[in-house]
């Protein structure tokens, strides 16, 4: 697992589950606990799946912000 300071969100960390020739890389806000997850060639770029994450996560922060 790592961590990222992704600085409008806080403390983001990421996990990598490697399957085969497949990477699933989950992003995990750290002060709500929302998960979002992607999944990739495991041969990719570490830092362009978690970038494909964090937006993901993004995303979804502001689409539940924007329901309550």
């Amino acid at each position: 697992m790592s961590r990222q300071d992704a600085s409008d969100l806080g403390e983001v960390y990421f996990e990598y589950h490697y399957v085969g020739t497949t990477v699933r890389v989950a992003a995990v806000h750290a002060a709500t606990g929302t998960e979002t997850v992607v999944m990739g060639p495991a041969h990719a770029a570490t830092a362009d799946l978690e970038r494909l994450a964090l937006g993901k996560l993004r995303a979804r922060l502001a689409r539940e912000a924007a329901n309550r």
